[in-house]
């Protein structure tokens, strides 16, 4: 095993991490997975929300990743797990703690890439519903007029679908 080869890999499976995240938001969360989802776009009322079961599950398989390195002693699965657990606390810094400000202080950045990540995240929930969201990406945000741009059309369209 060499560093930099650990490095290389860790560093593409976080980088492919944002297509998986991006993939099941839209088609597990704001599908079949809703039931959990939901509660992420309501209000909060406590600490923890259904739609945390997700953080558990991605938990899971950062810890069942290294398990298996650690039973067949293969480094490049470590790699692959260290790739999926360094994108979680990514997820965890930014989006639970940026963007939805659960963590115990409030910082809203006035400008640049991380305040356009909190404003297409908002987009994502100006939507209450399993259907018709932007944005599902987390880390990688879209450029905010163009996702306003977007939500009008599938606004426009789902209201169209509703006439006779």
């Amino acid at each position: 095993m060499t560093p930099v080869w650990f490095t290389l890999i860790a560093a593409a499976v976080f980088l492919a991490m944002e297509g998986v995240a991006w993939a099941s938001h839209r088609w597990i969360m704001h599908g079949w997975g809703w039931g959990w989802h939901q509660s992420h776009h309501e209000p909060r009322t406590g600490l923890f929300e259904r739609n945390d079961l997700y953080a558990v599950v991605g938990s899971a398989v950062g810890f069942g990743l290294f398990l298996i390195g650690y039973l067949t002693k293969a480094w490049p699965v470590y790699a692959v797990a260290s790739g999926v657990t360094l994108y979680g606390l990514a997820y965890a810094i930014f989006h639970d703690g940026l963007v939805h400000q659960r963590w115990p202080f409030r910082w809203v950045p006035k400008g640049g890439y991380l305040r356009r990540l909190i404003q297409a995240h908002r987009l994502h929930h100006a939507v209450m519903s399993k259907g018709g969201a932007v944005s599902f990406g987390f880390l990688i945000a879209p450029d905010p007029k163009a996702l306003a741009t977007e939500l009008k059309a599938l606004r426009a369209a789902r209201a169209r679908q509703r006439l006779p």
